[in-house]
Order: C-alpha cells, then sequence, then structure tokens
C-alpha cells in the first residue's frame, strides 16, 4: 500500500510522451542477463555446499529486477521517472522468462515454470506499478488541479520511501540474525553484496553516461527490489542464501543515501 502510493504521487509529475523505450534499457538488460547467465555457470562448477549457498546469493542479487520505489529516489537524484518507469516495466518481463530459465539449472529441485513466474511478476507489476501510473495519467487529465496540488509536496514520496524502507530494513534484520550458517560464511553472504551493489551501480552509470542518463541507469541496475529476491531465495533456492539479498538491501539504501547526501551538498552528482 505504502509503495502503491509513493508511485502514485510520483507519477502524477510524468509526461505521458517521455514513456518510451531507451536504447540504454536493452544494454543493461542484456548485462544483467549475462551477469546472471555467468553466475549459474560459475554454481554448476562448484559442488562445495557453503560455496554454493554463497554463490546463490550473489546471483539473486544480479538477477533480481529493479525496484518499484527505484523511480522515487531517481527524481530526488534529478534523474527521469519516466525513463526507469519504462525499465522498471521490461526489468520485470525478462525477470519473468529468465527465472524459470535460470533457476532449475542452480538448484536441481527448483519447480518453477514460465507460466508461474510470469504471473507471479505480473501481478506484482499491474497492483504496484501499473495501475497506480494508470491512475496518476488519469489524474493529470481530468483532475489537473488536485493533480498540481500533489506535484507540489516535493518530498511526500521520499517521505513515504523512508517509512517503507523502516519495515524492508526490519524483515532484513530479522533474516540475517536467524540466519543457521557458520561465522565465515555468513560474513561473505553479508559482504559480497557489496561489491555487487558497487559493479552494478557502476556498470549502469557508466552505460548510461553513454546516453546522458548515467543517473537514471545507476538505479536501474543498481536498486533492486530485494523483498523479490528474499522470496524467491527461500521458496525455490537454498533459504540460507537469501542472507545475500538481506545485505544488499543495507548496501544498497548505503550507496542511495550517500548519493541523496552529495547531492544535497553539491547541487548535482558529477557521474
Amino acid at each position: 500500500m505504502v509503495i502503491f502510493l509513493m508511485l502514485y504521487v510520483t507519477f502524477c509529475k510524468i509526461q505521458i510522451d517521455d514513456l518510451r523505450p531507451r536504447t540504454w534499457h536493452f544494454w543493461l538488460q542484456g548485462i544483467r542477463t549475462l551477469l546472471s547467465a555467468l553466475m549459474v555457470l560459475i554454481i554448476s562448477l562448484v559442488s562445495d555446499f557453503e560455496t554454493r549457498i554463497i554463490l546463490e546469493g550473489v546471483f539473486i542479487c544480479i538477477i533480481c529486477p529493479t525496484a518499484a520505489a527505484a523511480p522515487v529516489i531517481t527524481e530526488k537524484l534529478g534523474g527521469s521517472i519516466a525513463s526507469l518507469t519504462v525499465y522498471t516495466l521490461i526489468a520485470n518481463m525478462v525477470t519473468s522468462v529468465i527465472i524459470p530459465l535460470f533457476f532449475p539449472m542452480v538448484e536441481k529441485g527448483a519447480d518453477i515454470t514460465f507460466s508461474f513466474a510470469f504471473l507471479m511478476i505480473l501481478k506484482r507489476v499491474l497492483i504496484v506499478l501499473l495501475l497506480p501510473l494508470c491512475l496518476a495519467l488519469l489524474t493529470r487529465r481530468y483532475l489537473p488541479r488536485f493533480a498540481e496540488c500533489v506535484k507540489r509536496q516535493k518530498n511526500l514520496a521520499f517521505y513515504m520511501w523512508g517509512f517503507n524502507l523502516s519495515i524492508m530494513m526490519g524483515l532484513t534484520l530479522h533474516y540475517i540474525v536467524i540466519a543457521p550458517v557458520s561465522g565465515s560464511t555468513l560474513v561473505l553472504l553479508l559482504t559480497l553484496p557489496l561489491a555487487v551493489t558497487l559493479l552494478l551501480f557502476g556498470i549502469g552509470k557508466a552505460v548510461g553516461r553513454c546516453y546522458g542518463e548515467s543517473i537514471s541507469a545507476g538505479q536501474a541496475l543498481g536498486q533492486k527490489n530485494t523483498m523479490v529476491g528474499i522470496w524467491l531465495t527461500i521458496t525455490f533456492l537454498n533459504p540460507t542464501a537469501a542472507v545475500a539479498p538481506c545485505a544488499y538491501v543495507i548496501w544498497q539504501n548505503l550507496v542511495n543515501s550517500w548519493q541523496l547526501w552529495y547531492k544535497d551538498k553539491y547541487g548535482k552528482l558529477k557521474w
């Protein structure tokens, strides 16, 4: 409910003419798919149980789709809400295809079909992303005064994001505390997602810079829907590997917080 309202407020600022695919959208999808396939290959070559858990955690961090809340942070950083919204839709559609393709290769017992993955992703996209987008566009068309009133509340969506983040962090810490793994494995499950976070944000910004959208592209590849990743891991992979996407929640929001601080202090991001 919080994400729905948060996106509705954000989408009231979108011009419908801006909702079109960009070239970098497809570059980033190709990179995400390639990195996921590489992790599947590495996992298939490893037999040690705890090492596989660690690699599965890294894999789920990479394959996760873009967070629905990413447009809120993108707006605060000065990026394009419309461009990231279109990317998020594309990312979720691609995810519905590659999850049933890759998961059985990672865990032989993962019983996930294309239709199940597609309908699962479709349900989330329709309720959390498309419905608030449609309502926002209808509001702009038929209730322009109300839309203008919403647009003037500059930080409303951001405060909603902060509230939602507090809930996510509580769930994240819960999963980390109850994780039944050895100390060294837990350390790797907590620290390797930091490297993945920096890598994905860096690749996204590097690709986006070529098209003048480094902020949007960085958030597109780096800010993940880790709650979906945690659920997928617990349901279809080794549940212990869910510690990695939990850690990713912490690292990605530390990156977001630093970027917001930097922009507030210096006026804009330099990359």
